[in-house]
This record gives structure tokens, C-alpha cells and sequence, in this order.
């Protein structure tokens, strides 16, 4: 398959937000053996970019996930808000431990299609 076919979206609301390297990711999953509605997920990751800093709420996270799969990938806003200092690591527990990774997928893998069909 040719890479520059490859679809890459990003749907977050301003996405000079994640113009830069992530502040923290974490690999929710990486085996490239997953599939879904005919797409073979390869990775999904969630990303942290810190906004802001406040001094009583602490930092303003936007979390990020990247799902990458055989037919171009996508990068969504899972949350964001003044989560806390753990706010990758309570949101990956969350998913991992409530079956939201596959919601997750087949969420990111609707937009890529929709997306596409866009184009």
C-alpha cells in the first residue's frame, strides 16, 4: 500500500493545540491485530498536552487519542479540563478497565470513514 494515500485526520476543535509533541503518552494498545469495521488497528495511544497551569486547579490537560490503522489514522479529543496531575494515568484506567477501548476505536474508526468519504 502506498503511504501517501494514507489518511491522516485531526479532529480537535484547534488543532494548533497539538502543533507540538506530546506531553505524556501512553500505549493503550500496540499488537496491530485488531480489527474493526474492516480497519486493522494498529496502535492506539493517549495522548497529554498541558494548556495551561493554574495555581489552585493545577494543570489544564487535553488528552488526546491516536488511533492508527492500515487505512490512515486519526487523532480525537478524548477530554480535557482541569483533571488533576494524573489525568493520562486516570483516563487510560478508565478505559482499560471499562471496555472503552473498543468504544474508543470504533468511535476514531467512524470519523476516519466519514472523513474519508469527505474527501
Amino acid at each position: 500500500m502506498n503511504l501517501s494515500n494514507l489518511v491522516k485526520i485531526i479532529d480537535v476543535i484547534d488543532p494548533q493545540r497539538i502543533n507540538r509533541a506530546p506531553d505524556k503518552t501512553i500505549v493503550l494498545m500496540s499488537s496491530g491485530k485488531f480489527v474493526e469495521q474492516g480497519h486493522i488497528v494498529k496502535n492506539v495511544y493517549l495522548n497529554l498536552y498541558v494548556q495551561k497551569k493554574d495555581m489552585r486547579l493545577g494543570p489544564y490537560s487535553l488528552i488526546t487519542a491516536f488511533i492508527e490503522t492500515d487505512k490512515g489514522s486519526i487523532e480525537i479529543t478524548y477530554d480535557e479540563g482541569y483533571r488533576g496531575q494524573n489525568a493520562l494515568e486516570e483516563a487510560a484506567s478508565f478505559l482499560t478497565s471499562h471496555l472503552g477501548i473498543s468504544g474508543l476505536i470504533l468511535r476514531s474508526i467512524i470519523q476516519l470513514e466519514n472523513s474519508q468519504k469527505c474527501t
